[in-house]
């Protein structure tokens, strides 16, 4: 798998909320939704607030791939599920980067139908 350059890492991983969309089987994009991106070592992290029935969640499962946008950045990636080990430190990171959401708001990415949509996101 490609690595994250340091500087894209470092600036997706600050940035408060990214843009997803998921590649269809013949290679377009889907419609964009934003969503909380969080950084953990060196990997980012994105869940399905609505668990495996958001719509965003269920397009990238198709094939996999897709594109973001964060703070000027337009990346070609791979979304790959996790081992479930991960779940703790990406919560913890969750915690750490959007504490300010205390609550619901928060909580809504630490459910346990949230934690099973943990998916890695890869530069292609």
């Amino acid at each position: 798998m490609t690595a994250w350059p340091a500087e894209e890492l470092e600036r997706i991983g600050r940035t408060e909320e990214v843009d997803v969309a998921g590649a269809r089987p013949d290679g377009s994009l889907r419609k964009k939704v934003t969503i909380w991106v969080v950084r953990s070592g060196d990997a980012l992290y994105v869940r399905s607030v609505r668990g495996r029935d958001g719509s965003w969640f269920r397009g990238v499962q198709e094939k996999n791939e897709g594109r973001i946008w964060a703070s000027g950045i337009e990346k070609d990636v791979a979304f790959t599920e996790v081992d479930h080990s991960l779940d703790d430190e990406v919560d913890a990171a969750y915690r750490s980067k959007y504490r300010r959401y205390a609550g619901r708001i928060l909580n809504s990415c630490l459910t346990p139908d949230a934690r099973s949509t943990t998916l890695k996101l890869t530069p292609r």
